[in-house]
């Protein structure tokens, strides 16, 4: 399978995302496949494209939403998701975002402190109604990513720590107002390493028993997400390995009878269905570097200069020798460099590139910086 765009985008304005609806429709089906054997219910994590077009396929093949602010949730109900598949994680929760949520009867906040807690029952009790939720720990188990998409140790501002836990969970005695009803933990993303997904599921079953011990019977537990995809090579594999990750599970975590397993895919679903296509600026040569200067950057896809991530980068226009270039774009930074000593076919101004795998963390952290208009969505 190679990439190729179509034919009647060639002369479409530069920069624009191009989404590969078939992609993302294929990607959705092996998903359920691999998730119904073992009655796992996904939520799609809207942090990673919450593009209207993107979610109705999503909701249309039965995933449920996962959310991380009051902008999300809203459109996920926007987006015609039923409240009871709609769970709110986020450190950080507003009064007005746990308001909107409560008013909407969400399935589930995924909690992460007794002051949130404390916060999220007063609110719940002023509305006169009692707030599902599940305590996200840390259980400081390491993904093995990059450091600033790790969520699952110590050092890490997400979840309570396990030293705390007993606290937490004795602090529900006096919050009438909230309901316990699972547990929830996400270690990190981009995660290619799937045993961390076994140590995870031992430091669940190790919760579970210490909570059943204490009288809590849990219906729920929800296991995060963080499957990686292959950036370096996304058309030798464009749909992840879902069987793979849900056996971990299956294999691992001791279900208890009737209990749900929710899972939060983002990246894992949206991101290979995606591409960033941008035209040459300039071909700009020094002795020491050769640049292609595309009218993309880093206000169209801020990863690389974020966290050095690597994207598969493609000449769409010329077949000629390879050679080695510095990818940048327009923006006033330095850090506003794709790739370095990157090998295309000779590139020349005008040339369509084509940067992959940018349908996670794309367009939804795009900016205005240095005042530039926003990129077009395109959809075929």
């Amino acid at each position: 399978m190679t990439f190729q765009l179509p034919g009647q985008l060639a002369t479409q304005p530069t920069p624009f995302y191009y989404y590969d609806l078939a992609l993302l429709d294929q990607t959705l089906t092996a998903l359920q496949a691999a998730a119904q054997p073992g009655n796992f219910q996904v939520h799609y994590a809207l942090k990673a494209n919450f593009n209207l077009p993107i979610l109705a396929r999503i909701k249309a093949h039965g995933l449920g939403a996962d959310c991380v602010s009051g902008g999300e949730v809203q459109r996920a109900l926007e987006a015609g998701f039923a409240p009871d598949h709609i769970v709110f994680a986020g450190v950080g929760k507003s009064d007005a975002e746990i308001n909107l949520a409560l008013a909407a009867d969400i399935f589930c906040f995924n909690a992460e402190s007794v002051p949130e807690l404390q916060v999220l029952n007063e609110l719940a009790g002023g509305q006169g109604r009692r707030a599902r939720v599940a305590l996200r720990i840390n259980p400081n188990v390491d993904a093995h990513t990059h450091p600033h998409i790790t969520t699952g140790l110590d050092a890490n501002k997400f979840g309570i720590s396990l030293q705390d836990l007993a606290g937490v969970v004795d602090s529900l005695d006096s919050l009438p107002h909230l309901e316990l009803v699972g547990l929830h933990a996400h270690i990190g993303s981009q995660i290619t390493e799937l045993h961390v997904f076994a140590e995870l599921s031992a430091k669940l079953n190790e919760l579970q028993s210490w909570l059943e011990g204490r009288g809590h019977q849990l219906p729920h537990l929800n296991v995060g997400g963080g499957l990686g995809i292959n950036y370096q090579d996304p058309d030798a594999q464009p749909i992840p390995d879902f069987a793979a990750y849900f056996g971990m599970f299956t294999q691992h975590l001791a279900r208890r009878p009737g209990q749900q397993v929710h899972v939060e895919l983002g990246r894992a679903v949206v991101a290979q269905c995606g591409t960033l296509v941008s035209r040459v600026l300039y071909v700009k040569e020094s002795q020491q570097v050769r640049f292609a200067i595309l009218d993309a950057g880093m206000t169209e896809l801020i990863r690389p200069a974020l966290y050095g991530s690597h994207h598969h980068i493609q000449n769409l226009s010329s077949q000629g020798v390879a050679l080695p270039y510095d990818i940048v774009g327009p923006i006033c930074e330095s850090s506003d460099t794709f790739a370095k000593g990157t090998l295309l076919p000779e590139t020349k101004r005008g040339d369509l590139i084509a940067i992959r795998s940018a349908g996670a963390y794309g367009e939804v952290m795009s900016s205005g910086y240095n005042l530039r208009e926003k990129a077009a969505a395109v959809y075929q």
